[in-house]
């Protein structure tokens, strides 16, 4: 994360909301073999834990049951040039925001596998398919047995939650107002939107 403070995310429930609708992430391991990256869906729970689910052949299935694991998930970003400041003196920079999640690492049954997989489907369905969302429902219950038998499930307890969104919010007067008119321009309404939302209220 960020060192500076002034960009700390640091609302828990915020972030792991921020997760489940990104919904995508970087999943890192280190063991005596050595490190691992996976990227996976990641479907949060009501009570604030961590799932996905993995190929039984990807080569980091066999570190993670019992180990610690760190998940990355990046937001809205984007490149801001020194240029587009009013003041002199200034560099360039990236607008982004990011959380990780750090924790133990358990393996799911065959029944939480299932339930991981119908949780996400239905996520995911609702959201880009709502009229004719799919459901395991539509296949044939052996191709399904099957087709679980190939993946392995995983969650993560989250031990730490933290954040980071930076969009010029310590910026003051006619560059933070040359920060949005330039993302504006630019056709990222998106962080215009994030500027927007991390603000101090005093600005």
């Amino acid at each position: 994360m960020h060192p500076g403070g002034t960009f700390d995310w640091t609302d828990r429930e915020a972030m792991l909301r921020f997760v489940g609708q990104q919904a995508f992430a970087h999943i890192f391991a280190a063991s005596d073999a050595g490190l691992f990256v996976v990227h996976a869906h990641v479907l949060v729970t009501g009570d604030g834990k961590v799932r996905f689910h993995l190929g039984r052949r990807n080569r980091i299935v066999d570190h993670l049951d019992g180990r610690a694991a760190l998940i990355s998930v990046l937001g809205r970003d984007s490149y801001h040039s020194a240029n587009w400041y009013v003041s002199p003196n200034q560099v360039p920079t990236w607008h982004y925001e990011s959380v990780e999640i750090e924790g133990p690492v358990r393996r799911l049954s065959n029944d939480e596998l299932v339930d991981q997989l119908d949780g996400l489907s239905a996520e995911m369905e609702g959201r880009f398919s709502p009229d004719k969302p799919w459901t395991r429902a539509k296949m044939d219950e052996s191709a399904f047995s099957a087709m679980t038998k190939a993946l392995a499930g995983f969650e993560i307890d989250p031990s730490d939650v933290r954040g980071t969104r930076k969009f010029n919010q310590h910026k003051k007067g006619a560059d933070l107002t040359a920060t949005i008119h330039v993302q504006r321009e630019a056709g990222r309404r998106d962080i215009v939107e994030a500027i927007e939302e991390v603000l101090p209220s005093d600005k």
